[in-house]
């Protein structure tokens, strides 16, 4: 969801200091979040999407999730419908925030959100160039491995383009938030 101030601080990268950047208000071709005949799992972007963005996020006690979070995660798993985060996470890789770090910020999304049925994160710096760095489809296709399902039976919801070309590249569905698709919006569709 996106009702962080404007003027919150954020580079054009795919996270907070990520580049893979943030929509600015351009949306993707629809408008309205699209309709998958079946949905098997959805991955979503943690910081800004699931969670208020806080850049760098090492510290559990600033996880802030975002309104109707938790109601609509547990309405996609009342239907039978994985649900995942997909993150990449470069403060590690920069040396910005530890693993543990990382790990203990999870941690607190889980007990707030969840329970997730995966974590899949990319620790890596930009610079790295891994496979499992959104927009590469590494990460999407072992979670529909994982769940035994279709990468086309997949979602991805997240508040930057790297997270629609993520779901592009893997053959699964993209839902942009911000601009004039909420994360409220975005999921509501799914459960309709």
């Amino acid at each position: 969801m996106s009702e962080e101030a404007p003027n919150e601080p954020r580079s054009p990268e795919g996270e907070s200091g990520e580049e893979g950047g943030r929509s600015e208000g351009r949306m993707p071709e629809r408008r309205a979040a699209p309709h998958v005949p079946h949905v098997g799992g959805v991955l979503f972007d943690r910081d800004g999407t699931i969670v208020r963005d806080v850049p760098y996020n090492g510290d559990p006690k600033l996880v802030d999730p975002v309104p109707r979070a938790k109601e609509l995660l547990d309405a996609l798993r009342a239907r039978g419908i994985k649900v995942g985060v997909l993150s990449n996470q470069s403060g590690i890789g920069r040396g910005m925030i530890t693993q543990a770090q990382m790990q203990s910020v999870n941690d607190r999304v889980d007990g707030m959100l969840g329970p997730f049925d995966g974590w899949y994160v990319c620790p890596h710096a930009p610079e790295e160039d891994c496979e499992c760095r959104k927009p590469k489809p590494k990460l999407v296709l072992d979670a529909a491995k994982q769940w035994g399902i279709a990468p086309s039976e997949m979602v991805v919801i997240g508040d930057k383009t790297s997270d629609v070309e993520v779901a592009k590249n893997a053959g699964a569905t993209g839902i942009l938030i911000g601009g004039e698709v909420t994360f409220a919006q975005a999921v509501e569709a799914l459960l309709h």
